[in-house]
């Protein structure tokens, strides 16, 4: 492995993390590849990715493609690879440059595949209660979505006591994850010990890519749901946290929330919100200024 060129192919929100956990392993990419730095915030602040910034951190070569529309560019760029990774990167590779390496791509995806085909396997895994069926799959890049077949994988225990977690919380916690077991099998995909599974398509689920408007609770603040409801609204705000986010609609505006819990009453407990045009507050000051 220690003569092995790399490309990793890197994005949010697992790009970074699972960067550290190769550095931790001594086995980092000789290429990193990432989106191209964007305007961001009311002030349309030109801002490089993050992932960018790890690999300027350590000193690694980065590269900001638009496109890969220029086949001959492109493989002139990577031709002296041997294998590519891809991580959270939210642009296609097409076919011809997933096969140019010797050692083909690779792809650590948030699931256990089949489950979870798609863009937001983590939250979805949330949203869809299923406690017992996190975790993360190693698989041989090909062109359909997360169709490939699978070097490896490995479950995610998680207490029925911190269950639902944060999004973001299993965001980072998956992403380590990956990052130890990507670690581990390099080595071995590259001295032929790997054995490919072909995954059980016809089990295949899927999940969409997230937006703001799918954050939306159909709440009464006056009355906060009880019993399953109150248990699904829980499971989407935990699996939203951080984006795209929560927010229930009163009196024409719109109310952020940005933290729950399950009361002793089987009762949807609302901590703490973010109203439209207002400052953070706890949910009973929210009421008590209705």
């Amino acid at each position: 492995m220690k003569n092995t060129r790399f490309v990793y192919f890197g994005g949010e929100p697992i790009g970074v993390p699972v960067l550290e956990e190769l550095k931790g392993a001594d086995t980092l990419p000789s290429l990193i590849v990432c989106n191209p730095d964007r305007p961001v915030g009311r002030k349309q602040v030109l801002t490089a990715p993050p992932v960018k910034v790890w690999a300027e951190k350590n000193n690694i070569e980065v590269w900001q493609p638009e496109s890969f529309a220029d086949r001959e560019a492109i493989t002139e760029k990577l031709k002296d690879y041997d294998l590519f990774v891809v991580v959270a990167y939210n642009k296609i590779l097409p076919k011809w440059l997933i096969d140019l390496p010797e050692y083909t791509t690779l792809n650590v995806h948030p699931s256990l595949l089949p489950l979870l085909r798609g863009a937001s396997p983590i939250r979805s895994a949330i949203l869809n209660d299923m406690r017992d069926q996190v975790g993360v799959s190693i698989m041989q890049l090909d062109e359909k979505m997360d169709h490939g077949p699978i070097l490896t994988q490995m479950t995610m225990d998680i207490h029925e006591a911190n269950w639902p977690v944060r999004g973001t919380q299993l965001d980072e916690a998956l992403a380590h994850l990956g990052g130890s077991l990507l670690a581990d099998t390099l080595p071995k995909w590259i001295a032929g010990e790997i054995t490919l599974t072909e995954q059980f398509h016809n089990a295949a689920t899927y999940c969409p890519r997230l937006d703001r408007s799918m954050g939306e609770l159909t709440i009464d603040p006056h009355n906060l749901p009880t019993g399953k409801e109150a248990y699904q609204a829980l499971l989407k705000i935990r699996a939203f946290d951080g984006f795209p986010g929560t927010f229930f609609m009163h009196n024409k505006k719109r109310v952020k929330v940005l933290n729950a819990s399950i009361d002793s009453n089987d009762t949807l407990s609302i901590d703490m919100v973010l109203p439209e045009g207002k400052n953070k507050q706890s949910f009973e000051q929210y009421l008590q200024s209705l």
